[in-house]
């Protein structure tokens, strides 16, 4: 392998962040595995049920794995996490995996703790994600909401994103992003 290879990708500046004071934003880490679980048992069912489109009680050790393990590249995850807490405590967290065939495209996923919603995370960890996913070489970013999230569904509006039903799922409605040239 060349160094080109080996070295880390690029990330956008999270100086620029604008975060809620107490709070920073990073990659995750392979060591959150337990933060990643306490955030997840902290959400609402109605919360898990958004962001997962079933109502999950609890993570299993294979989705556990899932969000966990990832390479920073193909599948890029990011926290913000309250830095006053004794422990790692998430209130947010967003992604993007890209596609194996076709590396520009990439489907994202976010959520915000329930005591921390309504205070623009969202919108701002949304923001983030295209950044760093044009900085990623991703063009075309898209997510999967629930139809009935109508919160998302603007968040995904004011985002830019072009909204249509899902073609397979009329529960669905899928958002997509194009980056500018």
């Amino acid at each position: 392998m060349t160094a080109a290879l080996l070295k880390p990708p690029a990330s956008p500046p999270t100086a620029a962040w604008a975060t809620v004071p107490g709070t920073r934003l990073r990659l995750l880490e392979p060591e959150d595995v337990e933060a990643e679980r306490r955030f997840f048992n902290g959400l609402s069912l109605d919360s898990r049920h958004q962001r997962f489109h079933v109502g999950l009680r609890e993570l299993s050790p294979a989705l556990l794995t899932l969000l966990t393990d990832v390479d920073q590249q193909r599948h890029r995850a990011w926290v913000v996490e309250r830095v006053d807490a004794p422990v790692p405590t998430f209130i947010a967290d967003a992604r993007f995996v890209s596609d194996a065939a076709d590396p520009g495209r990439a489907e994202f996923a976010l959520a915000v703790a329930d005591a921390w919603q309504g205070r623009g995370l969202g919108r701002r960890l949304l923001a983030h994600l295209q950044a760093d996913a044009r900085a990623q070489g991703v063009h075309t970013l898209f997510g999967e909401v629930l139809a009935e999230n109508r919160r998302m569904l603007a968040l995904m509006r004011e985002a830019g994103m072009r909204l249509q039903p899902h073609l397979a799922d009329g529960w669905l409605v899928r958002g997509t992003w194009a980056a500018p040239d």
